[in-house]
């Protein structure tokens, strides 16, 4: 019995077709990206740019705290993206040997606007003083087109003087704009 070439083809092709079927295949995000996500990695140079050549020996066991990086516009409210950033602050700085005291106080620590400059508010300055703060890390972001903005800036307690600053910007990629609060649907 002599078989031809389509009757063969169409055989293998209804055999692969009641074949088990498999589980399906995870296309998503890998653990080796997430290790190497650049949102991550641009928070952590943030902060050594900051601390570059800072001597963390001359603040002794003083602590240091980091505020919620708010919206420029909005300085009284921060999205979850100012709060995860402050969140990655804290760690890389606690990373670096700074004594950072951890501070969840009703959802947000934050600076106000006053005389055309940032000044640390007096919830800010009375938090700090009973922590026996010497440093609070301050950070505001404004949401543009393509990109958002961040601005840092590490300020002495005593005085509110800027000691040192970094600003940089965030692509407005689909994390940045779910984190902004603007993308409401799921991936």
């Amino acid at each position: 019995m002599r078989l031809s070439l389509p009757l063969i083809a169409a055989a293998a092709a209804l055999t692969a077709c009641t074949s088990v079927p498999t589980a399906p295949v995870y296309t998503g995000p890998s653990y080796e990206a997430a290790a190497q996500n650049p949102f991550i990695a641009s928070g952590r140079t943030a902060i050594d740019e900051i601390v570059r050549d800072f001597d963390v020996a001359q603040l002794g066991q003083a602590p240091v705290l980091v505020a919620t990086v708010v919206n420029v516009n909005d300085l009284s409210r921060s999205a979850p993206l100012g709060r995860t950033l402050s969140e990655i602050y804290a760690s890389q700085l606690a990373t670096k040997g700074f004594n950072v005291k951890e501070l969840k106080l009703r959802g947000d620590v934050y600076v106000k606007e006053g005389a055309g400059e940032l000044l640390l508010s007096r919830e800010i300055r009375d938090i700090a003083q009973n922590h026996q703060a010497v440093l609070v890390l301050v950070g505001t972001y404004s949401q543009a087109n393509q990109y958002t903005y961040v601005s840092l800036k590490l300020v002495r307690t005593i005085d509110s003087r800027i000691v040192r600053s970094h600003d940089y910007a965030l692509p407005n990629d689909r994390d940045v704009q779910r984190m902004l609060g603007q993308v409401a649907t799921p991936y």
